[in-house]
């Protein structure tokens, strides 16, 4: 409800606009894999599979695409702090990874649309480097559950 409280037209289209922000810088290095709706932006779960098969040099993969997306979140976490939908708690609806109301401040403080979209570039890239082993892939995303 506090969360609700806050939302005005005003911070509802300064959201829309920040994410607007993080969109164009992702489309700069995702061109048309970068999928966008009026108050998203949006990286498909079997194009981030597809992007991290691509810069590895695999062409047989060992995880499933929804998998590619949550390594994708966990490491854009430890890598970056970036805390995406699909760790906060809220199942996104959706495989893709889902950019949606940044707020600005938050995107200000981490360095603008541009720094963002250059950690999510660099952590599809520390992807690559595990998706070629299922292993190493459910080692990140559960730990020592895993073994």
């Amino acid at each position: 409800m506090r969360s609700l409280e806050g939302y005005t037209p005003e911070r509802v289209r300064a959201l829309v606009d920040s994410t607007r922000q993080v969109a164009a810088a992702l489309r700069a290095i995702f061109g048309r894999r970068l999928h966008e709706t009026p108050v998203t932006a949006q990286l498909l779960a079997e194009d981030v599979l597809e992007l991290a098969l691509e810069r590895a040099g695999v062409s047989r993969p060992s995880i499933v695409p929804i998998e590619a997306t949550a390594a994708l979140a966990m490491l854009l976490l430890e890598d970056s702090g970036i805390l995406t939908v699909h760790f906060a708690g809220l199942p996104p609806g959706t495989s893709s990874l889902l950019f949606k109301f940044i707020p600005p401040e938050t995107l200000a403080r981490f360095g603008g649309p541009d720094a963002l979209a250059k950690a999510v570039d660099a952590s599809l890239g520390r992807l690559a480097s595990l998706v070629g082993d299922a292993e190493k892939i459910r080692r990140l995303l559960l730990g020592d559950a895993a073994g």
